[in-house]
């Protein structure tokens, strides 16, 4: 009779399973960020020099630093469980982890122009730094008030 490898312990398996953290950093050291096994978010950084980029390029570099985290993640969390068979769903999730490659984004706009200087005879104005306008009357907040007001709305059914 072939000797069959010894199973892992179950309980030194899970405490392995649980104390799985992957952590990885962008080119530029913007983002650092850590994944448990499940490739879930655990820690997040920015340095400084995100201070110096444009939301897009922030969002790029935590995804694609998040990407590699996984992936990482997910070839530790592979070679644990491989011991207890290659097959079956949670393989193939951590293969399609490691396989996964986010949508590219798009190409980012260009910058907008500084807004023209405003004219006194413009049609629409810039009116973000006035004074918030007052509350709206109070009117009918019911079917009844609205009744009570003579407007009727015939029903739909």
């Amino acid at each position: 009779m072939a000797d069959r490898p010894a199973k892992p312990d179950r309980e030194a398996l899970l405490a392995e399973l649980s104390a799985l953290s992957a952590t990885a950093t962008s080119a530029d050291g913007a983002v650092s960020l850590s994944v448990n096994t499940d490739g879930v978010l655990t820690r997040l950084r920015l340095s400084d020099a995100v201070s110096r980029m444009s939301p897009s390029e922030i969002a790029d570099a935590v995804l694609r630093t998040y990407v590699e985290a996984q992936r990482d993640s997910a070839k530790r969390t592979g070679q644990l469980l491989a011991p207890l068979g290659t097959g079956g769903y949670l393989m193939e999730r951590l293969r399609w982890r490691v396989q996964f490659e986010p949508a590219s984004p798009p190409a980012a706009a260009p910058a907008p122009a500084a807004p023209p200087a405003e004219r006194d005879d413009a049609v629409l104005k810039d009116r973000s730094s006035d004074a918030p306008a007052s509350a709206p009357p109070s009117g009918p907040v019911g079917d009844d008030d609205w009744y009570d007001k003579g407007m009727r709305l015939e029903q739909a059914w």
